[in-house]
């Protein structure tokens, strides 16, 4: 494949971000006064690498090495043959290295870290492999790591907590609030403030003020870079849907980017339904949100008719996050991709099929995508192809799973 040697950063499908930081109606900038410089300085210094030779060999040369791009295209014969009618293909982003897509966007903004002469390295998680992948980073780099993560995302995740600390990371535990994702983001967000001059925040989705839901797109779009000539030298043709799962929502629009022009392709982003659609108990966004304002940014949120923001439940931590990215959002208003969700239960049944028909153990996360493509191939037909980014591997969930799936012995 020729990807790795291409420039990753090309000219965009869209005209977002503006030089406002915005996507339509959404996006921006919104932050304390502390930040405005840091934030200024790395939108500079992006802009400098994106266009440097050098920064992108370097990026490439680990990205190749290191991540082990570019990640393989799978066909599933057996969930397809299960299933009936479409053929489902699976980007194997479960294979690159720290066993999620969070490596690219870490890796990018560690290099941009270093880039900048900064010396230490805050970011937060709620699944923890944007945790697990910044320390990686950061380890590879030589660059001080503090981790914060929510005391319950903690619990659910104590396997990635030890990965952590065995990479040299300090995990801080935020019991304040949910307890989760947001909770999270809010300290780093706190630390950042305090510590500018030799931090920077490596914020681990599309969200956040801008340049970060900018910034994280283009070190992730490299997803869809591949897997689009990857499905074409395969099967010979473009894929009729692409599916992915939507938290923050980084692996989505690293999967849908390259293919935004291609009008004929349908695509889907899934959300968390939780126990219910109803407050608390979810976090779709698009099916229970408003227009709102979290964490430096304006798009969908989950709040309450004074602007507080609602608690949310997924059986999964990396979807358990109370609003979604800006450009989501925008592609979402725009009507060029649509949004659902599905429940816990049904997360929990693809993670089980998935595993007995492919030998592959998925995320809790990538899970509610396959969820949604167990129900939606049947209608296709049997020359259509669904491409479904497997975001991550389900290692991390195995413990959280088996309290609520019962096996026979």
């Amino acid at each position: 494949m020729k990807t790795l040697s291409e420039n990753l950063f090309t000219e965009p499908k869209t005209p977002y971000p503006d030089d406002k930081g915005r996507y339509g109606d959404f996006g921006g900038r919104f932050v304390p006064e502390t930040l405005f410089s840091a934030l200024e300085e790395l939108e500079q210094v992006f802009r400098s690498a994106r266009d440097d030779p050098e920064f992108q060999k370097t990026f490439q040369y680990y990205a190749r090495t290191y991540i082990g791009r570019p990640t393989p295209l799978y066909f599933a014969r057996r969930l397809t043959e299960h299933l009936g009618g479409a053929q489902v293909y699976f980007k194997r982003e479960d294979l690159a290295h720290t066993g999620a897509h969070k490596i690219n966007n870490a890796l990018g903004q560690c290099l941009l870290t270093k880039r900048m002469g900064k010396t230490r390295v805050i970011a937060e998680t709620g699944a923890g492999q944007h945790g697990v992948a910044t320390a990686t980073a950061c380890a590879l780099l030589g660059l001080e790591c503090c981790i914060y993560m929510g005391t319950e995302d903690m619990e659910r995740q104590r396997l990635n907590v030890f990965r952590m600390r065995l990479l040299g990371a300090q995990v801080i535990g935020v019991d304040a609030g949910s307890k989760t994702l947001k909770d999270a983001i809010n300290e780093a967000l706190r630390d950042w403030s305090l510590n500018v001059k030799n931090t920077h925040y490596v914020l681990g989705t599309v969200h956040g003020p801008h340049p970060f839901p900018w910034i994280c797109r283009e070190f992730q779009k490299i997803i869809g870079m591949e897997a689009r000539q990857q499905i074409l030298e395969q099967a010979g043709q473009l894929p009729n849907l692409l599916v992915a799962c939507v938290g923050g929502g980084s692996n989505a629009i690293g999967l849908f980017y390259h293919f935004l022009d291609d009008k004929d392709i349908e695509m889907v982003g899934v959300e968390a339904g939780g126990k219910e659609i109803a407050p608390g108990m979810h976090a779709a966004r698009f099916a229970g949100g408003s227009f709102g304002m979290l964490h430096g940014a304006q798009s969908y949120v989950l709040q309450d008719e004074f602007g507080q923001i609602g608690s949310t439940h997924s059986i999964s931590a990396g979807l358990d996050y109370a609003s979604v990215g800006p450009e989501h959002a925008w592609l979402y208003s725009s009507g060029r991709v649509k949004y659902t969700y599905a429940m816990d239960e049904e997360a929990l049944e693809a993670f089980q099929l998935c595993a007995q028909l492919e030998g592959i153990i998925p995320a809790l996360e990538s899970a509610h995508a396959i969820a949604y493509v167990i129900k939606e191939a049947p209608r296709l037909s049997s020359d259509q192809i669904i491409l479904v980014n497997l975001s991550g591997r389900g290692d991390k969930d195995v413990e959280h799973a088996s309290k609520f799936i019962k096996l026979d012995t």
